[in-house]
């Protein structure tokens, strides 16, 4: 596992921004394991989150001209991102949109820098897409192009009508590169190697893969 899998893993497990246990989805799915990245809320987590997103990032070896945090979590997720990159000497501009558009003071939907050439957008997950669609309308209507979409947890389920995952589904629809920090095999096979999270956590897993994990491309 590359080592900013492991940190992220480690850092998520300590915030419990990663649980496991028995969560009823918005798909009715019962999952053995939640993520919710509203969790990480110090400046020490978000700095270290923004590290684990720029090595993803790097490691795809994707070109890009900015980066994108759609409204709302994708806002701070963006902004850490862009921190970590400035941290090793590269200095991205980063754009943010407002869900309500903005009839007084600077007005409009946009904020941050604008948008141009190819962007990159930064989320937590992706589960009905919603978050990509809007971000390529929006991108697009602005003059540049969304590139890649990044989160940082591939849940790897697939779909109603489809055995593709939902990111793997929008990469192909939309011709972006998907880039997660980590999978939903990352997480199994965390938890299957963690004394603190106990083997029976594992197996409900690899089940919960087993039943509901997208074909691979």
């Amino acid at each position: 596992m590359a080592p900013y899998k492991r940190s992220f893993l480690q850092l998520a497990f300590a915030a419990k921004a990663l649980t496991f246990g028995e969560f009823t989805l918005k798909s009715g799915r019962v999952s053995p394991y939640f993520f919710n990245a509203s969790v990480f809320s110090t400046g020490a987590q978000l700095k270290q989150l923004g590290l684990c997103y720029r090595d993803a990032i790097t490691a795809a070896a994707i070109p890009f001209d900015g980066l994108f945090g759609p409204a709302y979590k994708g806002i701070p997720l963006a902004t850490a991102v862009a921190c970590a990159f400035a941290e090793s000497g590269v200095d991205y501009p980063v754009s943010f949109n407002r869900k309500e558009v903005k009839d007084h003071g600077e007005g409009g939907s946009l904020l941050g820098a604008p948008l141009s050439g190819r962007i990159l957008a930064v989320d937590d997950v992706v589960t009905a897409g919603t978050a990509v669609r809007e971000s390529v309308e929006f991108i697009q209507n602005a003059g540049a192009q969304l590139c890649a979409f990044c989160v940082a947890v591939d849940r790897q389920e697939r779909g109603a009508v489809s055995e593709a995952s939902a990111l793997d589904e929008l990469s192909t629809q939309y011709s972006l590169l998907p880039i997660s920090i980590v999978t939903l095999d990352d997480i199994l096979q965390f938890a299957s190697s963690d004394a603190r999270i106990g083997a029976e956590i594992g197996q409900r897993i690899a089940a919960y893969r087993a039943q509901y994990g997208a074909i691979r491309s």
